[in-house]
């Protein structure tokens, strides 16, 4: 199945039945780190450099103040 880079619009060829959710592919064109956020559809997000994991960080809003 063929989807594009949402970083470039490059498209990538990727199959399917070789990903799973939550796996991270690097795009051929631009280098940017695409996770598998879905598999049917095949769908792609930027990984954030950062980490994405930034909100298991975060206090809750009614927490911060404490």
């Amino acid at each position: 199945m063929s989807v594009v880079c949402p970083e470039c619009d490059n498209p990538l060829d990727i199959d399917v039945d070789d990903v799973e959710e939550g796996e991270i592919i690097q795009c051929d064109e631009c280098g940017t780190d695409l996770e598998v956020v879905s598999s049917d559809p095949l769908e792609l997000a930027p990984v954030d450099e950062e980490g994405y994991d930034d909100e298991d960080d975060a206090l809750p809003a009614d927490e911060e103040d404490e």
